[in-house]
């Protein structure tokens, strides 16, 4: 099951208001994934040499100030955090590789939900309903976003098994489907450096859109790349720090539906999920064809 939604606003004016825009939409696919939701929101940009980064603890009462002071020690600079639920956001002057390497040294309990200049990445157990009141996240602005209810079919109700996964700097996917071949996949990108902390074959999907861009393809590119190289059946929603994509794969079972208006581009997993949207009703409406990647990008 699984349900996906995905939001990039055209009109700048509206970014106050992503949050409240995404909020009922993710709510409404709780009938496709009542277990756990999770997503990823884009805004504004980190100063030169600072990193933003989401991290996560199961612990409400887990002593975040304790870990800022050591990084402060480890990088010799100042650290800025503040602390919502079970997540904190960092910013941290520094290199992301560096960074990485620090923190599973000094906190290797603290999940990386993600890293970048723009992401924050916020994810939990519970109903879409449940997570969005814990975040807050009907009052967040950004100029765009993807989110997932998740369904656990194959594997344990856990915050780290939640979408979206992240593995590159501002690179994010969310995933409705299965891939038969990510073990393999998961050996190969292993022996390239890509660093995987879960069992979801959606990390793995994600681990290889990462690799190929390392590798200088486009995000279009990798995508396209993904046809060949991922076996299985699914619908990729993902992120980047200056809009977002959607495929589906070529035999395209899984549901999916875009709307465009000259404010907004949407997608879900069903058309319910976007009723709540200003004006939907005079919005272009289509089924992603399979095999086709559809690309939304700011830059």
């Amino acid at each position: 099951m699984c349900g996906i939604v995905g939001l990039f606003l055209k009109n700048k004016k509206l970014e106050p208001d992503l949050g409240a825009l995404l909020a009922p939409m993710l709510d409404s696919m709780c009938g496709r994934g009542p277990d756990s939701a999770g997503l990823a929101i884009y805004d504004g940009i980190s100063p030169a040499g600072v990193v933003k980064i989401s991290l996560q603890h199961d612990d409400l009462a887990y002593d975040w100030a304790k870990l800022a002071d050591e990084l402060e020690t480890r990088i010799k600079g100042k650290v800025q955090y503040s602390v919502n639920s079970t997540h904190a956001l960092f910013f941290v002057a520094g290199e992301e590789s560096a960074i990485r390497v620090i923190l599973r040294e000094i906190a290797p309990k603290v999940a990386i939900m993600s890293m970048g200049k723009r992401i924050q990445i916020m994810k939990e157990t519970g109903t879409p309903a449940e997570v969005i009141a814990r975040f807050g996240v009907s009052g967040m602005r950004g100029s765009h976003a993807i989110a997932h209810t998740r369904m656990a079919t194959e594997s344990a109700v856990t915050t780290a098994g939640s979408h979206p996964f992240s593995t590159g700097s501002d690179l994010c996917l969310v995933h409705n489907g299965s891939l038969s071949n990510h073990s393999r996949l998961r050996t190969n990108l292993q022996r390239e450096g890509i660093v995987f902390s879960t069992e979801n074959d959606t990390e793995v999907a994600a681990g290889y859109l990462a690799n190929r861009l390392q590798h200088g393809f486009s995000l279009q590119a990798a995508l396209e790349a993904s046809l060949r190289d991922l076996d299985g059946f699914y619908t990729f929603a993902v992120g980047t720090a200056s809009g977002f994509a959607v495929l589906r794969d070529p035999i395209a079972c899984k549901p999916a539906v875009l709307a465009e208006t000259d404010d907004y581009v949407a997608m879900a997993s069903e058309y319910r999920a976007l009723t709540s949207l200003p004006g939907i009703e005079h919005a272009r409406l289509w089924e992603p064809e399979p095999a086709v990647v559809y690309n939304w990008s700011h830059s």
